[in-house]
């Protein structure tokens, strides 16, 4: 357990003196385009607190966006990252190969939806992951075609941005981007216009009517999907959507590849949420809280399409870094040995009793929806679906002046999200919620 006292304690106003100061050396040093939700600058943090230069303690519902769902500087993971720090911290796998980078995939073979024969790669980020994905199924089927949804964010790479949906501020002036992507409608219930139980059964067959008739599926090298939206406003397509789409690239032989960065590893309260509808993907992608806060993603998936790029076309000169191979067994021990996929069920049921109750005193919360500790509520003028991306962010920085880390997202600017560390302690869960009360009660 962390030495962190699991409290929240102001001493300055946020942010503090400090941190101001920093944040104008920041604004002098560092490119203007690398933005900061909050600019309160940490010295230590673990459990659910995060500490400050000016002493300030807050609670954390960020967890770096989905990062250290195992708590920060978990102690497996110091323990594993610091051996292996000590031993060597780099030779590169494709010079001089070493056990790390094997365990690691073995692990994920294994951790992975199905039973069959599977193989890894390891990379450095989420938009690597999802990028070399794309290459692999390429490779394998042969075909230039890639097909992704409304409200996807799959990176900030020339290949990620186009598979991306939202352009401000991901893409904006950033083009051209790589060709040969698609995007169709995802069965988003709350904004269906049909209302959302139609919104499964008509998403599905209007991206496949978009398929078959504007790009042909046998042109279709992957379908690539977060099995819950994230940035585009932890969206959970309606029930009966994913398994559509997925047999549709089944029956058609395109890969189907479920972008679980965000969701993965037992943030929604099971190892990979496409286990909630049984699904089964062809490739799987993994980054964010693979390792506890260092920096490393996979591609996990069928043995056969995994196997099908040549020798030295997969890669990177730090692609599973041995330190973060390490720090990734600390966090897959942590995760099993404390049953985190419980703990995120439980976090799930508090805070979903709590933000309910919320919605029903307060009109403009049109929606409370995600699973686990992959919550948000999404905010419209009462009465409608239109955005209210204001009150929006008059809720963030209310929360964050009160000591409480939440981010914002969804394309239209209206979502707050919760994405708590798995290990938060419930009495710290709660005076969160406490704080985003008193913050929709103050706006």
């Amino acid at each position: 357990m962390t030495a962190l006292p699991q409290e929240r304690k102001l001493v300055t106003a946020i942010p503090g003196p400090k941190s101001q100061e920093l944040s104008a050396r920041k604004s002098a040093a560092v490119a203007d385009g690398v933005g900061v939700t909050l600019p309160v600058y940490i010295t230590r943090a673990g459990g659910g607190v995060v500490e400050d230069v000016d002493g300030n303690r807050l609670i954390d519902f960020g967890s770096g966006i989905a990062v250290t769902s195992v708590g920060n500087s978990a102690e497996a993971v110091v323990r594993r990252a610091g051996a292996q720090l000590a031993d060597f911290t780099h030779t590169c796998f494709m010079v001089t190969p070493y056990e790390g980078y094997v365990e690691v995939a073995e692990a994920l073979n294994e951790l992975t939806p199905g039973d069959h024969a599977k193989k890894t790669a390891l990379f450095n980020s989420g938009a690597e992951a999802v990028e070399n994905a794309v290459k692999i199924a390429r490779s394998y089927t042969k075909r230039p075609a890639v097909v992704v949804f409304d409200h996807g964010y799959h990176g900030r790479t020339n290949l990620t941005m186009a598979l991306t949906a939202k352009n401000m501020p991901y893409k904006e002036g950033f083009g051209p981007f790589a060709p040969e992507v698609y995007r169709v409608p995802l069965a988003y219930g709350f904004r269906w216009l049909t209302g959302p139980e139609n919104a499964a059964e008509e998403a599905a067959a209007q991206a496949i009517d978009m398929i078959t008739k504007q790009i042909g599926a046998e042109h279709v090298a992957a379908i690539v999907i977060e099995p819950i939206a994230g940035e585009g406003g932890f969206i959970e397509p309606a029930k009966g959507f994913l398994p559509r789409i997925a047999q549709f690239a089944k029956d058609n032989g395109i890969v189907f590849v479920a972008d679980e960065i965000q969701t993965g590893f037992c943030r929604t309260g099971q190892w990979f949420a496409c286990e909630d509808e049984g699904i089964v993907p062809d490739l799987i992608t993994t980054a964010k809280g693979i390792a506890g806060g260092l920096p490393l993603a996979a591609v996990t998936g069928r043995a056969e399409i995994m196997d099908a790029a040549h020798a030295g076309g997969l890669g990177g000169t730090y692609g599973g870094n041995p330190v973060a191979c390490a720090a990734a067994l600390g966090a897959i021990e942590t995760m099993k040995e404390q049953d985190l996929p419980a703990k995120a069920r439980r976090i799930g049921e508090i805070m979903t009793a709590r933000l309910t109750a919320l919605q029903e005193k307060y009109p403009a919360v049109g929606e409370v929806r995600g699973r686990g500790a992959m919550i948000a509520v999404e905010l419209v003028e009462p009465g409608t679906t239109t955005p209210d991306a204001a009150l929006t962010g008059a809720v963030a920085r209310a929360c964050h002046a009160a000591g409480l880390v939440v981010l914002t997202c969804g394309t239209y600017g209206n979502v707050l999200r919760f994405l708590p560390p798995l290990v938060i302690g419930e009495d710290l869960l709660n005076e969160g919620l406490d704080i985003i009360e008193a913050a929709f009660a103050g706006v």
